[in-house]
C-alpha cells in the first residue's frame, strides 16, 4: 500500500473498486489493515464487499501524520515491501504492484536504499536490474536513473549501451513472449545530425548498436532523433526504445500518457509495476488521488504475470 502517509493506500482502495480489475487477478493489499479500514471508510468503500484480502502487518500507530515524512511510516512502507518479496519466495503471490513511497522516508526509518527497484534487487540478490516505463505500446528503457545531467552524459558507452541493449532485447522478449525490435534514441538534437551537434553518437552509439545487431543477432536500430522517436515507439514502430537519460524518458512517457503510464522493473525475479507518480503529500489524506496510474499498474502486473492471469496474485 505504499507510504501510509502519502496517497497510496487511498489510490490502492480507489483503484480495486473496479470489478474487472479485481476479476483480473486476486488482489492482496499488504499493509496496516486498521488505517485501511479507517481510510475505506472516509471515502465510502466497504473492503468486505470488495473481496479483497489484507496481509496485516499491523506497523502503523493509530495516530500518525499524513503528509510528512517520518520514520515510522517509511520503517511501515519498506516492511511492506520485504513482506511481499517474502510471499512471493513462500510461493503465495505472483506479482507484485507497488504504490509509492518517500526515500526520504524509508531512510529515516532505517533503510539505505534510493527507492524501490534498488530495494527489490537487493531483497532478491538481483545484480542486473533496470527501470523502465510502460505507456501502452510504448516501453523505453533508461541507461541511467536520478544522476545530474552531466553525469548522465558521461556513462553514454559502447560497453554500457551493447549491455542495455543486449538487456532489454531478452527481458522485453520474455515479458512479451516474442522476438522484440529495440530502437535506440539520440543524445545529441537530431541524433547529433551527421556530426554537426555532437560526436557520442558516431563514438559510441553507433558502435554499440553495430555491435547488437551484427554480433548478437538483436534487432536494433537508431540512433534515431530523440524528439521523435518515443512518438514512434508510442504508435507501434518499436518494442522498446533505449532513452539515455532519465529525463528523455520521463519527459516522453509523461507527455504521452500522464497518469496511465506505468514503471516496470526489468530484471527481477518476479514481475513489479508502479504508477509513474510519487507519494503527493499535499493532498494526501483529502481524499481526491486520482487511482488511474495504479489500475492500469495492477492490470499491466496481472497481465504480464506467466501463464493466465486470472489466476494470478497480485
Amino acid at each position: 500500500m505504499g507510504d501510509g502517509a502519502g496517497i497510496g493506500p487511498e489510490i490502492t482502495l480507489k483503484a480495486l473498486l473496479d470489478e474487472n480489475l479485481r476479476t483480473a487477478c486476486r488482489c492482496v493489499i499488504i499493509g496496516d489493515a486498521v488505517h485501511l479500514r479507517f481510510l475505506a471508510a472516509t471515502l465510502g468503500v466497504d473492503i468486505d464487499e470488495l473481496g479483497v484480502e489484507i496481509f496485516d502487518l499491523a506497523n502503523l500507530p493509530a495516530d500518525f501524520e499524513t503528509g510528512v515524512d517520518a520514520a515510522v511510516t517509511g520503517k511501515a512502507s519498506a516492511e511492506n515491501i520485504e513482506a511481499a518479496v517474502k510471499l512471493w519466495r513462500e510461493h503465495k503471490i505472483d506479482a507484485i504492484c507497488t504504490a509509492p513511497i518517500s526515500k526520504k522516508a524509508i531512510h529515516l526509518g532505517g533503510y539505505d536504499f534510493p527507492g524501490h527497484t534498488e530495494f527489490l534487487a537487493a531483497l532478491t540478490d538481483t545484480q542486473e536490474f533496470r527501470m523502465s516505463f510502460f505507456a501502452g505500446k510504448l516501453r523505453v528503457v533508461l541507461l541511467s536513473t536520478h544522476l545530474s545531467l552531466t553525469g548522465a552524459i558521461d556513462l553514454v558507452k559502447t560497453d554500457r549501451l551493447v549491455e542495455l541493449i543486449r538487456f532489454s532485447s531478452a527481458k522485453l522478449g520474455e515479458l512479451l513472449g516474442r522476438d522484440v525490435s529495440i530502437a535506440v534514441a539520440g543524445l545529441n538534437p537530431h541524433a547529433s545530425e551527421g556530426g554537426m551537434f555532437g560526436s557520442e553518437e558516431r563514438d559510441e552509439i553507433i558502435p554499440a548498436i553495430e555491435y547488437c545487431r551484427d554480433a548478437l543477432g538483436i534487432k536494433v536500430s537508431g540512433p534515431y532523433s530523440p524528439d521523435t522517436v518515443f512518438l514512434r515507439g508510442y504508435k507501434g514502430d518499436f518494442d522498446g526504445v533505449i532513452a539515455l537519460y532519465h529525463d528523455q524518458a520521463t519527459i516522453a512517457v509523461k507527455s504521452l500518457s500522464f497518469g496511465s503510464g506505468v514503471n516496470v522493473t526489468l530484471g527481477l525475479p518476479f514481475v513489479r509495476t508502479s504508477v509513474d507518480h510519487g507519494t503527493a503529500y499535499d493532498i494526501a489524506g483529502k481524499g481526491v488521488a486520482e487511482a488511474s496510474s495504479m489500475a492500469i499498474a495492477i492490470k499491466l502486473a496481472a497481465e504480464l504475470a506467466v501463464g493466465s492471469p486470472k489466476k494470478k496474485v497480485i
